[in-house]
């Protein structure tokens, strides 16, 4: 297989917004930097200097194409990057991208006939694996309106608990005054 190898520039690009620096999320505070942080990321765009990409022969049928031109595109991201959320990193690891012998994510794209292309879908895999780790650490604080419709049906499960209790406890009573 051959392989042709970019390394990457370890520098953080102006278009990547920082993470805030949050090891986990634990106030109401944490979870709303890190809300803006993921909708800022959303739209941003990593650059292929901040990861590396390895090419190689895509496999399969295709023709000649498959045979004489290195298409499909395999990305490394080194999980400790400065700018990859902290509070992210758990649920990185967890992932099925994750390579734990070298700390890092590989993504695999062959899907396309052209590099580029692989390389632009590697890239939007990377940042949707992102979004969706730092998304999985957010906990959604519910509403007044929610915090008091929970509170009614416990009153009301707790009411008709207490309700079919008295109606057993008259049924086992009303068995004690006749006799066999």
């Amino acid at each position: 297989m051959s392989t042709l190898t970019r390394n990457a520039h370890r520098g953080v690009n102006k278009f990547i917004p920082p993470p805030p620096q949050l090891a986990s999320l634990e106030s109401a505070q944490d979870t709303a930097l890190a809300r803006a942080w993921i909708e800022q990321w959303r739209t941003s765009e990593i650059p292929k200097s901040l990861v590396e990409f390895s090419f190689s022969r895509s496999s399969g049928p295709g023709g000649q194409n498959v045979n004489k031109v290195n298409t499909k595109a395999t990305l490394w991201c080194r999980i400790d990057q400065s700018w990859i959320p902290l509070w992210a990193k758990p649920a990185l690891k967890q992932s099925p991208y994750y390579v734990s012998s070298s700390q890092s994510i590989q993504i695999s794209s062959a899907t396309f006939r052209s590099q580029s292309q692989n390389i632009d879908e590697c890239l939007a895999k990377l940042r949707a694996l992102i979004v969706q780790a730092s998304s999985s650490a957010l906990k959604n604080e519910p509403s007044e309106e929610q915090r008091k419709h929970v509170e009614a049906l416990h009153k009301a499960a707790t009411a008709r608990r207490l309700a079919d209790k008295s109606h057993r406890s008259k049924i086992k009573a009303a068995r004690k005054g006749r006799p066999d």
